[in-house]
């Protein structure tokens, strides 16, 4: 009886050497231990790179879109709220839809230190405080046009995700601040 069990004890051993030393199937066991971590940091980089877009475009969108504000265009052809929203959507791309998840707030302030410019999202609860005004002003004074944009966050590895407001959602955010021209 203790023989057979020395003699599988030597087999093991032998089997363990033989496993130790074969290389044909390394290459598959080290892509499994870090093929998972590669992919999930691969998903993250594109995710963040269009989140980096979508942001550029929102960007882009508003300052075109409040050039129409600053050069009187706006408020001499009595448009209002849902029509520069509508200006807004027709300039930025594919990758933003024009619904509910796009505000804008436009302010008209005395001066450019006097502007609200806190972050619309309640810390305690995580949600977005939607609740912005539409003041084109008149010539002279000072505008600052904001558009903010909830983005949903589709990739999440262990808790770790691009998400600052509640729901996994980003808050994109384009800001511009300006003087009207005299119309």
């Amino acid at each position: 009886m203790i023989q057979a069990l020395g003699d599988q004890v030597r087999k093991l051993g032998t089997l363990g050497r033989r496993f130790w030393h074969e290389r044909s199937g390394a290459t598959a066991v080290e892509f499994g231990l870090i093929g998972i971590p590669f992919f999930f940091m691969k998903m993250a980089i594109i995710e963040t790179a269009i989140i980096f877009l979508a942001g550029q475009s929102l960007e882009s969108g508003v300052g075109e879109a409040s050039r129409m504000i600053r050069t009187g265009q706006v408020q001499t052809q009595g448009l209002g709220e849902a029509e520069f929203r509508n200006i807004v959507c027709g300039q930025i791309n594919f990758l933003l839809e024009c619904g509910p998840r796009l505000a804008i707030d436009v302010q008209r302030v005395d001066r450019f230190d006097e502007a609200e410019m806190g972050f619309p999202v309640d810390t305690s609860s995580g949600t977005f405080n939607g609740a912005f005004g539409y003041d084109p002003g008149v010539g002279g004074q000072t505008v600052i046009v904001r558009a903010y944009y909830l983005w949903p966050i589709i990739f999440n590895f262990m808790g770790l995700d691009n998400a600052d407001v509640g729901g996994r959602q980003r808050l994109l955010v384009a800001t511009t601040a300006f003087r009207n021209e005299p119309f």
